[in-house]
């Protein structure tokens, strides 16, 4: 059923038929009142291109037939002149002129409502998306509170401050404490997301050695670690001794990767298992690897680990939200550095990141 139209849109048909039918007859009065000696027909393509994206797909080729026989005609009329074989092939080139120019202001039309179609279907969807992240940002912040609100309260009955509890109630309400820190560094890492997304990641330089902020951090997981059974080993790929590993970089941002890298290696791992941390200097490089044995990587997963709420579906024990990895590459993209993921033989994964280095 087709959609009818308005007062304006039928103001403007109108005036477009008006004026094409004006240059047309403009045209056909030149035409006509000119020799037969001169071609005139090449101005229809005047108000030929004026009608494309206009008319329907029959006017158009309504009004390309109608010139092409006025051209032609105009061999006979108004004045029967002698007709030679240059004069006609002059006529039959300028009306198949008209014929292709018509087949290509309608071929540019077409392209021109494609692409006016894919921008607006573009802006509404960016539209879409600046709601469903503006939603986002909101309701994690909002959850905040009460998330907040829920680790002062298991604190206060840990500290026993509404009465004893015994060792049971006690490891209970630990693991309450950290779920809900789980769950406030999942809002947390969200509103990050979303705001660098938006408004770009805001980074405080300042010369920094990595060796001493992955011993620091690694000291930091150690009790997730230890409750995995899972030992964390730092080594120098060069050498035996410990040596600084200089960039110029935000130390809390960092901080974040290595914590969401190493959190994620111990999480992939087995009780028993080794996590190693890899520190690679390379001239104008600083690398850091960290290496799990856990169930590895599927190929097909290694360019999509660090989009967005990407999850994965390989075999590997726990699964996140999606967010920690992106948020590391947004970090690590922001120090003008590389982050990656890589299998290691005979098992487990490589997750990796190297920065531009500084000379203190």
């Amino acid at each position: 059923m087709s959609t009818p139209l308005s007062p304006l849109s039928l103001g403007w048909r109108r005036r477009d038929f008006c004026a094409i039918g004006f240059v047309l007859m403009m045209v056909i009065v030149l035409e006509f009142s000119t020799p037969v000696d001169y071609v005139m027909g090449y101005l229809y393509i005047g108000p030929l291109l004026f009608a494309s994206g206009r008319l329907p797909h029959p006017g158009i080729w309504g009004l390309t037939i109608l010139i092409a026989l006025l051209t032609l005609l105009n061999l006979w009329l108004p004045n029967q002149a002698e007709i030679t074989w240059p004069m006609l092939i002059n006529r039959l080139i300028a009306a198949l002129s008209l014929i292709v120019t018509a087949m290509l202001g309608e071929r540019n039309a077409a392209y021109a409502q494609a692409i006016a179609r894919q921008q607006a279907q573009l802006q509404a969807k960016m539209q879409l998306e600046g709601i469903r992240s503006d939603f986002i940002a909101t309701l994690a912040h909002d959850l905040k509170t009460p998330v907040l609100g829920a680790i002062s309260t298991v604190e206060a009955f840990i500290r026993g401050e509404f009465g004893g509890i015994s060792n049971i109630q006690k490891q209970v309400l630990t693991t309450m404490e950290r779920s809900h820190r789980t769950s406030l560094g999942l809002l947390e890492t969200l509103l990050d997301v979303y705001h660098n997304d938006i408004q770009g990641l805001q980074l405080h330089l300042e010369p920094l050695d990595l060796t001493l902020l992955v011993e620091d951090m690694a000291n930091q997981v150690a009790p997730i670690a230890r409750d995995r059974q899972v030992q964390i080993i730092i080594r120098d790929a060069h050498s035996e001794f410990r040596r600084s590993l200089w960039v110029k970089a935000d130390t809390l941002q960092l901080q974040r990767v290595l914590m969401n890298l190493l959190v994620n290696a111990i999480n992939h791992s087995r009780r028993g298992d080794q996590v190693e941390v890899w520190l690679e200097p390379s001239g104008s490089q600083q690398c850091v690897k960290i290496l799990d044995r856990g169930a590895g990587l599927k190929p097909e997963e290694l360019s999509h680990l660090f989009q967005r709420f990407y999850q994965g579906k390989s075999d590997r024990q726990a699964q996140g939200s999606g967010l920690g990895l992106y948020l590391a590459r947004q970090i690590i993209t922001a120090h003008q550095g590389t982050i990656w993921a890589e299998n290691q033989t005979p098992k487990g994964a490589i997750f990796g990141f190297q920065l531009p280095t500084y000379s203190p």
